[in-house]
């Protein structure tokens, strides 16, 4: 089946191009509403001609997909605020340095950090003039004081802040994360700073977050333990805030974390359970007009409960068509689905596309609808049983195929005892989803069993008990792989040349898939060759100093960590794998460092430096030294002066300015990042 035949695909695959285009451009919606209006000329202009000489016209296909192609970039520019003048971003660009008095709605409790509380919040005003825009909140942790509810209007004075790029090589991005959510600033503050509004206006996401509340709420007499109401509400609510750390890598290592994200699984599972509900529906005129209008509203409804995140939606959406299609009597194709379910969520989302459950949930589904019909004709088992686990195992299999590169790319690992968690966990899914509605429902209405409750407690602990006992396979858990966005394109030109050639046996087949293997191996040795040959790193580290060396492909680390610091440390490890590099040596941190024909002075806080007859070119101070900055200029003649994140704000303050006055270059780690040097 050749995908491209269908018109819709090709549609969807020009609208993600001009999403992309439009991302990378940041082009202004009045340009990009220009564009958009010349192509649609243009299409109109085509058209007329096409129709008037009855003829196929290739300018007329040409002009449809550039078109598309503008009307991603077009939806990207219009969904980006900050191409509005109301936008907060407008206001903070004239009145800088200063602070502001600010008036905001909670929209999102997130995740808390070791000290703050974290909000998404909506901007209202900003020193009484009307604004728009979302941006972070961190409140200092009190826990003598109650989280801020959804939809609470509170005013502070305090001052944006930009979002930092990572420090550190190959570090996590969160700026650029949060601003694929359009979220550019954050905001610091206290409990005791808060002034709280008696403006009561109810939004969407507070109603949804009080119907969250209050099923919370008539849990808790029943006694569940943290874990497990922290796993009832991923598997049903969609809010996984409040899962541990420890059971979140369990799950993560067991390959099985697909299960706490609400995605096509779970969205499938409760469309099957409201069928059987609404069954006796049909019986009536209009019943399944009236069951598939239930089906949907119910589908979206939950949607909205767990938080319209990416891979729900996608879930959703493409479930409601096919509700639709049923009841229109339509024959429905799972790709002309997918398709429709992806355009129609980019229009209205188009940063979905950059969304990392978006991408493996559109991935997995293409990979099972591909890959697991070919799988399971493979062997066809008589018995019923027999035969469910092994599909179970085809379709595990055929979605690892599809979401392994890029799983690999963001993660760098991958659990090679995947097959075992789902084997266990997904038959009983539907029981877990099941039973969990169940009682949820009766627990709303309070006449919910104790016998129940502790029975469906016992369920979720055995599976986080089993979970935790597959994640402790600890050999079959391959960790910190180096996988680059090179890799990501030719391993999928490896899988899917691999399969077309499985499919059908030609000789054109084999010879892709040969060119696909010579093209892996460029890659590889494209990337040994890009590896860091000689580089000295003066890590960023708050509190303590972090230095690398590398060469041939190894690293020798210098640090001054304590031991639990030393446990947590993630720096050198984003590096390695960043670069993949194979080996790591660690050498107590020295004074002098030779790089060839440059040196490098370290000064701790001993303040050592007189060195006859050395003249360093660089000097590294580190745990704040109390010396005369200026007498060691004149003394050593440095060419330019580093300070990593040991030292003391205030003495990095009084050594910048030195050093501007001399005209010195000073690299400062907490500011600029880690100070790299090839050598």
């Amino acid at each position: 089946m050749r995908l491209l035949n269908f018109t819709i695909i090709k549609l969807t695959i020009c609208l993600v191009l001009g999403i992309i285009i439009g991302y990378l451009s940041k082009c202004s919606l009045e340009t990009s509403t220009i564009l958009t209006s010349i192509f649609l000329l243009a299409l109109l202009v085509f058209y007329l001609i096409a129709k008037n000489q009855f003829i196929k016209s290739i300018w007329f296909g040409a002009s449809t997909f550039l078109v598309m192609i503008s009307i991603g970039i077009l939806t990207t520019s219009f969904h980006n605020q900050k191409n509005f003048s109301n936008h907060y971003t407008q206001i903070i660009s004239i009145e800088k340095d200063s602070l502001k008095t600010i008036a905001f709605r909670i929209r999102e409790v997130l995740k808390p950090g070791n000290y703050y509380d974290k909000y998404v919040i909506d901007l209202l005003k900003i020193n009484d003039k009307e604004v728009t825009g979302k941006t972070l909140l961190n409140i200092q942790k009190d826990t003598l004081q109650p989280a801020l509810k959804v939809d609470g209007i509170y005013i502070s004075r305090t001052d944006f802040k930009n979002l930092i790029h990572p420090l550190n090589p190959h570090q996590f991005d969160y700026k650029n994360y949060l601003e694929k959510k359009y979220i550019y600033h954050q905001l610091f503050t206290s409990n005791e700073a808060l002034l709280t509004t008696k403006y009561k206006a109810k939004t969407l996401f507070g109603i949804v977050d009080n119907i969250r509340q209050h099923i919370n709420k008539k849990l808790k007499p029943y006694h569940f333990k943290s874990d497990e109401i922290a796993i009832i509400n991923a598997l049903l609510l969609g809010q996984r805030q409040d899962i541990s750390e420890e059971v979140y890598t369990s799950y993560t290592n067991a390959g099985a974390i697909h299960i706490l994200a609400v995605s096509g699984l779970h969205v499938g599972i409760i469309l099957l359970i409201l069928s059987f509900m609404f069954k006796p529906l049909e019986r009536f005129k209009h019943g399944k007009l009236i069951k598939t209008i239930l089906l949907v509203s119910i589908l979206w409804s939950f949607a909205l409960i767990a938080g319209l995140s990416a891979s729900v939606t996608r879930a959703v959406t493409m479930f409601s068509i096919v509700a639709i299609a049923l009841n229109l009597k339509r024959p429905t194709n799972i790709f002309n689905t997918l398709a429709i379910s992806m355009f129609v969520i980019l229009l209205f989302k188009p940063l979905f596309l950059f969304d990392v459950g978006f991408q493996l949930s559109y991935l997995a589904v293409f990979a099972i609808v591909i890959i697991d019909p070919y799988l399971f004709n493979l062997w066809k088992p008589k018995n019923k049983i027999i035969k469910f686990y092994w599909h179970t195992f085809t379709i595990t299999v055929s979605a690892q195929f599809g979401i392994i590169p890029v799983s690999l790319y963001y993660f760098h690992q991958f659990p090679g005892l995947f097959f075992i968690s789902n084997l266990v966990i997904i038959p009983f899914l539907g029981l877990i989803l099941g039973l969990g509605i169940f009682v949820i429902l009766l627990a709303v209405l309070n006449i919910l069993p104790q016998f129940l409750a502790n029975s469906f407690g016992y369920v979720i602990s055995g599976m986080n008990s089993f979970v935790g006992w597959v994640s402790k396979q600890e050999a079959f858990l391959f960790k910190d792989l180096a996988f680059s966005i090179l890799y990501v394109i030719v391993s999928y030109f490896l899988i899917i040349s691999f399969f077309r050639l499985l499919f059908k046996r030609n000789y054109s087949n084999l010879r892709l898939f040969l060119i696909s293997v010579l093209v892996l191996q460029g890659a590889v040795l494209y990337t040994k060759y890009s590896q860091p040959k000689n580089e000295f790193i003066v890590f960023h580290k708050s509190r303590y100093s972090l230095i690398g060396n590398t060469t041939n492909n190894k690293i020798i680390v210098s640090n001054d960590f304590d031991s639990i610091t030393k446990t947590k440390n993630k720096i050198i490890t984003d590096y390695k794998v960043g670069n993949d590099i194979k080996a790591i040596e660690e050498q107590p941190l020295s004074s002098i460092y030779k790089l060839n024909n440059k040196s490098i002075l370290v000064i701790d806080s001993l303040g050592i430096y007189n060195i006859n007859s050395f003249k360093p070119d660089m000097i590294l101070l580190r745990q704040s030294p109390k010396i005369n900055l200026n007498r060691l200029i004149d003394s050593l003649k440095p060419k330019q002066i580093i300070a990593d994140g040991s030292n003391y704000k205030s003495h990095i303050n009084r050594w910048e300015t030195i050093c501007l006055k001399r005209k010195i270059p000073f690299h400062q780690t907490s500011k600029k990042g880690a100070f790299i040097i090839n050598y």
